[in-house]
């Protein structure tokens, strides 16, 4: 378990009788970018639920080596929250120091006076990103992270990821984008009815 961020064995999750995961062994190493994919229904969104810790699962077991950032969605915080609010009070939950240099990175300088409801996509995902940073966290889970940026939001954002790997973060992606992912994502597993039905070792 040394090398690895995560290790899953035979996770199982049912609703009712419909078995969305029937026994998932998943392995992803410290400091490499990992995509997990699947289709709608597929268990990605359950598996990654299950390991991320925001849904119970019947069985199997979950090990994690490190401490976890985790990208909210985008209706995740409230609409007239300030940026700076909502990275207070990440810091005060994690007991952690503001990390300005990282924040001025990701451009939170010029949104900092403005609610929520007033960004735009590309400064909504940001300031997940900004949020999952805090607590200087190993593990990275980043769902559909370019999701609505224009061309420019995209090229920044994944200059940052490449720059948290090559400091050793572990990057867990869920993208649709299958460019995107091959670009920058060292493996990957796509699952089909809860189960891998491809993985592969990226040449990057």
């Amino acid at each position: 378990m040394m090398n690895r961020a995560i290790q899953v064995r035979g996770l199982k999750k049912s609703y009712g009788s419909n078995i969305v995961l029937g026994g998932l062994d998943l392995d992803i190493k410290k400091g490499e970018t990992f995509a997990l994919l699947g289709v709608n229904g597929a268990g990605k969104t359950t598996a990654l639920e299950c390991i991320e810790g925001l849904r119970k699962y019947d069985s199997g077991t979950i090990t994690i080596n490190g401490k976890m950032g985790i990208q909210l969605q985008s209706s995740s915080l409230p609409a007239h929250i300030k940026p700076m609010e909502a990275v207070r009070l990440f810091s005060k939950w994690n007991r952690a120091k503001i990390d300005f240099t990282m924040l001025n990175a990701l451009g939170m300088k010029e949104i900092e006076k403005k609610q929520y409801i007033q960004l735009s996509t590309g400064q909504k995902r940001r300031l997940h990103l900004a949020l999952a940073l805090i607590g200087d966290s190993d593990i990275i889970f980043l769902d559909e992270p370019t999701a609505g940026l224009d061309a420019l939001g995209r090229v920044s954002l994944h200059e940052l990821i490449r720059k948290l790997k090559s400091q050793g973060k572990t990057i867990v992606l869920a993208s649709h984008d299958m460019a995107e992912v091959e670009n920058l994502c060292d493996r990957i597993v796509i699952l089909n009815n809860g189960n891998i039905a491809f993985a592969a070792q990226q040449q990057n």
